[in-house]
């Protein structure tokens, strides 16, 4: 197999990851899979990464320290025409750490946080939790520091079923 089949193969599985989930996943979470499965190293996957989003076949999206991944029209269509190209085992393999990690995954895509610089000089948190690409919860928090937001945005992500119950069982 030439090298270049090799980097075919590669974005193959990776379009394939993309375009069974249901959801955008994080640039981590496939890295975390593929790195586990030993099917490139880091430095090739950042490679394919990048490959595959200048020949617009995924898009990458970043919200504060995360990068989004989509698959797009052209790399589904890339897929179904190639697709027979990735083997059974891998297709298992993907299906399989889909059945296991899929709530984990799409809890981690599906509560954001980020926060910027309001133009009164203040810090604004913007913290969203989305099921099903419905948003559950939208809130802007302003606060005087940079560092009250960045400690707002992280308690969200490990406190925010705790804070969204809390909104329901005030506001119903």
């Amino acid at each position: 197999m030439t090298k270049e089949d090799t980097l075919i193969l590669y974005k193959l599985i990776i379009l394939y990851m993309l375009n069974r989930a249901a959801f955008p996943i994080t640039k981590a979470q496939v890295a975390d899979f593929i790195l586990e499965n030993e099917y490139m190293d880091f430095l090739t996957l950042q490679q394919v990464f990048a490959e595959l989003a200048d020949s617009e076949m995924i898009t990458m999206t970043t919200v504060r320290n995360r990068t989004h991944l989509a698959v797009t029209a052209e790399g589904k269509e890339t897929l179904a025409l190639f697709g027979n190209r990735l083997n059974s085992l891998t297709k298992k393999k993907i299906d399989s750490f889909y059945m296991e990690n899929e709530m984990e995954m799409r809890n981690e895509v599906s509560i954001t946080s980020d926060y910027y610089k309001s133009t009164s000089g203040e810090y604004e948190a913007h913290l969203q939790a989305t099921e099903k690409k419905v948003r559950l919860v939208d809130i802007t928090l302003s606060v005087p520091d940079e560092e009250t937001a960045a400690a707002i945005c992280d308690n969200w992500q490990k406190k925010n079923q705790t804070v969204y119950q809390s909104l329901i069982e005030q506001l119903f």
